[in-house]
């Protein structure tokens, strides 16, 4: 596939994503920001060797489907790193796409420019930072989108920088994503972080989820079957959801307890 390609399939992965009323208008509005956006980096490659672009093209998608925004937040997902590492300015992006999306995308800059080379040890300043930089949400919102791709692609990184952003990212983003109420991501964030800062822990945990996954299958099972039995009697609609506790979740408890993963006993819930 040739990197046009790639980029023609991403931009159409993305409107595929969109929520299906939005309208004729808001999809030509992306479009041009996509265009723009393309125009902007062209030639400008990440460190994995993919074209910068798809960088812009996932996080605008983390932000639709994942974390459900509208037209506004697409767009300026899709600008969020012109400002930044192009000769655009803030100004200009009002001009082309109106006084929001600028706004937004110059809220987003700014975070950029205070993530400093100690920023996991203020913590807790820079969370405060961030928030009162953001005079609207979907700054915050549209940041965690962008850090949870960063998160997804950091193989990419040389390993010094890896946990960095790994460290940086558990004091800063997770509990910041805790903090807006998506608790997939901020799970999501957490175990990246693990990974890439505790690769051997890490390992050895998803390896004895693994073996005893069999195990808690059965016991949901066995365990959910006269709730179900009831649950149809009454003639009810509903599901049943098993939620295994996330990797990070469970090291931590055992760093705090001081148990062997032996003596996690809740690492499945029911919903």
């Amino acid at each position: 596939m040739t990197e046009q390609e790639q980029i023609k399939e991403a931009f159409e992965d993305l409107l595929k994503s969109l929520r299906k009323e939005t309208s004729k208008e808001n999809r030509q509005k992306i479009k041009e920001a996509f265009e723009f956006a393309n125009e902007a980096h062209k030639g400008v490659k990440r460190r994995s060797g993919e074209p910068y672009i798809l960088h812009p093209l996932a996080v605008a998608k983390i932000a639709v489907k994942e974390i459900g925004l509208g037209t506004t937040s697409v767009i300026s997902a899709l600008l969020h790193d012109v400002v930044e590492d192009t000769d655009y300015t803030v100004e200009d992006i009002a001009n082309l796409f109106g006084p929001k999306v600028a706004s937004i995308v110059d809220g987003l800059t700014k975070i950029s420019g205070v993530m400093g080379s100690d920023t996991s040890r203020q913590a807790e300043s820079f969370r405060k930072m961030i928030l009162t930089l953001a005079d609207d949400v979907r700054v915050i919102l549209i940041k965690i989108a962008d850090r949870l791709h960063n998160m997804r692609t950091l193989a990419s990184m040389p390993e010094h920088k890896q946990v960095k952003i790994a460290s940086e990212t558990l004091y800063i983003y997770a509990p910041l994503a805790h903090r807006m109420g998506l608790h997939a991501i901020k799970t999501e964030l957490e175990d990246l972080s693990m990974k890439y800062e505790h690769p051997e822990e890490y390992a050895e945990i998803e390896e004895k989820l693994n073996a005893t996954a069999a195990e808690r299958d059965k016991v949901f099972n066995e365990f959910t079957a006269p709730i179900r039995e009831q649950l149809d009697k009454m003639g009810l609609k509903y599901r049943i959801l098993a939620r295994v506790k996330s990797i990070y979740s469970i090291w931590n408890k055992m760093q705090t307890k001081h148990v062997p993963f032996e003596e996690i006993y809740d690492l499945l819930a029911v919903r």
